[in-house]
């Protein structure tokens, strides 16, 4: 289904370029804007990325298990109430939904981590690593 042009040219203006891929098996911490009367500070959220939702208006979730209880909050990508997203640790996973992590606890909730470049923004070529330069002659002289 696609969209009218006028609607996918207001999306491309308002999509944020900021945030970072953040992907199923993720740690992550999201400072989120609150506002509080007329005051505003940024309160950090921290746990692992569960779920990811493309699309315009596409959401990643998040859980965390907080004094024994868990805790998921759902975040537009494009939402301004998010202030920053820092990725802090990449686990490798099988699955894109890791909607199993709510009914265990404990060492039986880790996930093997890895290690990944962090890229910003939507995944587009040009990581790749550079091949190592082949010797010269001059060089084993």
């Amino acid at each position: 289904m696609s969209q009218h042009p006028v609607l996918e040219r207001l999306a491309a203006k308002l999509q944020r370029k900021d945030i970072p891929d953040v992907e199923p098996g993720d740690t992550v911490r999201v400072q989120v804007r609150i506002k509080e009367g007329d005051k505003e500070r940024t309160q950090a959220f921290e746990g692992t990325v569960i779920a990811r939702r493309n699309g315009p208006q596409g959401s990643f979730t998040v859980r965390k298990v907080s004094f024994g209880q868990g805790v998921e909050r759902i975040f537009p990508l494009n939402s301004r109430v998010i202030d920053k997203v820092e990725v802090l640790r990449s686990n490798r996973v099988r699955r894109a939904k890791l909607f199993y992590l709510r009914e265990l606890k404990g060492k039986a909730a880790r996930l093997r981590e890895v290690e990944r470049a962090q890229t910003v923004g939507t995944s587009q070529g040009g990581n790749e690593p550079q091949p190592a330069e082949e010797p010269t002659a001059e060089s084993q002289g």
